[in-house]
């Protein structure tokens, strides 16, 4: 068994619960595309995979996971104007000023995940941008070493490029690293890098979905150093 010397991360339903989030904000996004028609919005929360009674995403929904250029294709045939520029800076609008709901103190938790030596790093299907801005925020973009988007080069989860990377930028053979996710998309890629992987049950997605294809799952990353000790 490899020495842990690197963690990728993913970003939304791992360090930011996810749920608790988005959940408020896609409700109202639905509603407003669907210009309040209850047929249309009932349609396209199904598209989406939510759950308009509680604000909440159904495990398997295609935000969850997939990149922002997925869900804008999902939601353009209900929009009035049908434009995907206009679509995307609704989008945007909506979403840039969230405040991330933290599933830990991240700041305690990467400050003593670098003080064991380790590299740490993000692999997200959100945007390079806007990734950043949520780490900003959360005051913790100086604890990694390498943060990627869907959009920095590398492609997008399942495929393994973003972590290819990681490993690349550090020097770490990917045995010796582990890929850190809610989703599938996550899990796939970390085995495909051939990394150790971590699912944690901070996003919709349920334990019993996730441990099929992962060496591990944990309730949340807050669990990771006693994790570390065992192993």
């Amino acid at each position: 068994m490899s020495a842990i010397a690197g963690i990728v991360f993913d970003k939304d339903g791992t360090l930011f619960d996810f749920d608790a989030t988005w959940g408020p904000v896609t409700g109202q996004m639905i509603a407003r595309e669907c210009q309040d028609d209850p047929a249309k919005i009932a349609a396209l929360a199904e598209v989406l995979g939510f759950d308009l009674a509680n604000d909440r995403f159904f495990p398997g929904s295609i935000v969850i996971a997939s990149t922002a250029d997925v869900v804008e294709d999902a939601v353009l045939p209900f929009t009035a104007d049908r434009n995907r520029d206009a679509l995307r800076d609704r989008m945007r609008a909506a979403t840039g000023g969230v405040k991330q709901v933290q599933v830990a103190d991240l700041k305690s938790l990467f400050g003593g995940l670098n003080a064991r030596g380790l590299s740490l790093g993000i692999a997200t299907n959100d945007a390079y941008a806007p990734a950043v801005a949520n780490l900003d925020d959360a005051g913790v973009t100086d604890q990694f070493t390498f943060i990627a988007g869907f959009d920095s080069g590398f492609g997008s989860k399942p495929e393994h490029g973003q972590l290819t990377a990681f490993c690349d930028h550090t020097g770490h053979p990917p045995e010796a690293c582990v890929m850190v996710g809610d989703s599938l998309h996550d899990l796939h890629a970390g085995r495909n890098a051939g990394m150790v992987t971590v699912g944690v049950l901070t996003g919709p997605a349920l334990e019993a979905e996730l441990s099929p294809h992962a060496d591990v799952v944990l309730p949340s990353i807050a669990d990771l150093p006693a994790w570390l000790d065992r192993r």
